[in-house]
């Protein structure tokens, strides 16, 4: 029997967990949690990207259940404000936007008849985008075409209550839980794996793979194998952030909202029962008690709580996996959660640990291919959110900074290429679609300077036609949805008793 043990709880530990239980054998595989309630978790992981979807249901688990425990809403997209110029707005909606017409990208269109005077915003062509800004939601529908398609979506939920719900289903499966706290790290003298860790209490828990969701500490991956840390903030310079939640809004929004302050940028997330707020910032341009000041002035209710303070660098470590050792979540490292890819990483770790699970002992070509994937993964993130800092025209020290920087030659090609003639190019299965480039760089003011000619194929009529047929179906599909707080009401409301 393989031992499996992971080091640490929160979202990280009981997603992990969860999966385990649910694709290995109860024959095979022993799987051990260790958690300490006198560690805290950062539990700021509140808003999701459409991935989330696919993992609740391979782990067999009812939405509407989901988002009752969760106190959950629906999320659509994130509105950025105060990106580009101090006073744009635009939404990054998921799904597509507009329809492609033969091998040539909507956009492409789109752009043609911005030249021939038309002035629709992008966003008028993206029905998640126009949902958001109604308020509105409904569920897929079978009668989905490429002319009207569904509504893509990902969830905001409490994360402490995500973690728990998590648990209560897992255990029954076969993971033992046990609660203390690690004191230290034995090492195999020959092969230097982790052999075991001990508690507090003396007992020691052997395992031969340990996952490492400890959070920031890294108590394995760093603490005991001291496998080092890339340090990303020559390019992500914010370093702190402050994380207070406050009363709900009279109206519930279906989208994440980030906004743009003088040295960072403040998120909201919508629950049914609180709304999340944080500021992320750079302490080398704010003092805390200014951060602090900004963000409470940018409540929408009462505050609930003391502003909590986090202090990061932002980065990876330099192998995800190392020994016997795969760190996860904030062990791993850590990327901003202006995106919400926190708890995406998180499962495409945990998926990409099945792919690769030894059988016997760690071959280190899988170890290789694992850690090779998962850099990918990172710095294709990383690189989309530097896309945000570097692409704005804002007038403050720390924005100017961050429009002059050298960016990674990945993004730079990209910008590039873009620039040029609108064309977006995906490798390897990145995260980030098209749309998603397309939406945050026409958001903020990247322009092409020209369109794949095959868009001047169509007489400009047609063109024209086809503009007015996108916004009058979408319009027609949004008006037909349900408020979005009335469909929570109605299918998923949260017990009142919180």
């Amino acid at each position: 029997m393989t031992r499996v043990v992971i080091v640490g709880g929160g979202t990280a530990g009981w997603i992990a967990a969860a999966a385990l239980a649910r694709y290995l054998s109860a024959q095979h595989y022993a799987v051990t949690l260790i958690e300490s309630d006198e560690i805290g978790i950062v539990g700021v992981g509140e808003a999701t990207i459409p991935q989330i979807r696919l993992m609740n249901a391979a782990l067999g688990i009812d939405e509407y259940a989901f988002m009752r425990a969760t106190r959950a809403t629906y999320k659509l997209g994130i509105e950025f404000r105060g990106w580009g110029h101090k006073d744009s707005a635009y939404m990054h909606g998921f799904g597509t936007i507009g329809r492609p017409t033969g091998q040539v990208p909507f956009h492409h269109f789109w752009l043609r008849a911005r030249a021939m005077g038309d002035t629709a915003p992008l966003d008028a062509f993206g029905l998640n985008a126009q949902a958001s800004w109604a308020n509105r939601f409904d569920k897929p529908q079978g009668n989905a075409s490429e002319l009207a398609p569904n509504l893509a979506y990902a969830f905001h939920f409490d994360a402490s209550r995500y973690a728990g719900f998590l648990r209560s289903l897992t255990e029954p499966r076969g993971v033992r839980r046990i609660e203390g706290r690690i004191t230290h790290v034995e090492r195999d003298g020959e092969t230097g794996d982790v052999r075991h860790v001990v508690l507090a209490d003396g007992q020691a828990i052997a395992g031969d793979l340990f996952i490492d969701c400890s959070g920031f500490a890294g108590l394995l991956i760093e603490g005991a194998l001291h496998t080092g840390y890339e340090d990303w903030s020559h390019w992500l310079p914010c370093d702190r952030a402050l994380a207070v939640p406050c009363a709900s809004a009279s109206v519930l929004t279906p989208y994440t909202r980030s906004t743009a302050h003088g040295a960072g940028w403040q998120w909201r997330i919508p629950l049914q029962h609180r709304i999340g707020n944080g500021l992320v910032y750079s302490s080398a341009h704010s003092t805390d008690d200014q951060a602090a000041d900004t963000l409470l002035a940018n409540l929408d209710g009462a505050p609930l709580a003391d502003p909590r303070p986090l202090r990061f660098t932002t980065g990876r470590r330099r192998k995800f996996w190392n020994h016997n050792v795969v760190a996860i979540g904030l062990a791993a490292g850590f990327l901003e959660p202006l995106e919400s890819t926190s708890i995406h990483l998180v499962q495409s770790a945990i998926e990409r640990v099945i792919k690769y699970l030894p059988k016997g002992a760690i071959d280190p070509a899988d170890r290789d291919a694992y850690n090779a994937e998962t850099t990918f993964e990172w710095e294709r993130v990383r690189d989309f959110i530097i896309l945000h800092y570097h692409a704005q025209t804002r007038p403050e020290p720390f924005w100017r900074d961050c429009a002059a920087m050298t960016v990674p030659p990945a993004l730079a090609e990209k910008l590039a290429l873009f620039r040029a003639n609108g064309r977006i190019v995906r490798f390897n299965e990145e995260l980030f679609t098209e749309p998603g480039w397309l939406q945050v760089m026409i958001g903020q003011g990247v322009m092409p300077r020209g369109y794949h000619p095959l868009a001047d194929a169509n007489p400009a009529g047609e063109v024209r036609e086809l503009m007015q047929l996108l916004r009058t179906v979408i319009q027609r599909q949004v008006g037909a949805m349900p408020d979005h707080a009335a469909f929570i009401a109605q299918h998923c409301p949260a017990p009142s008793d919180i």
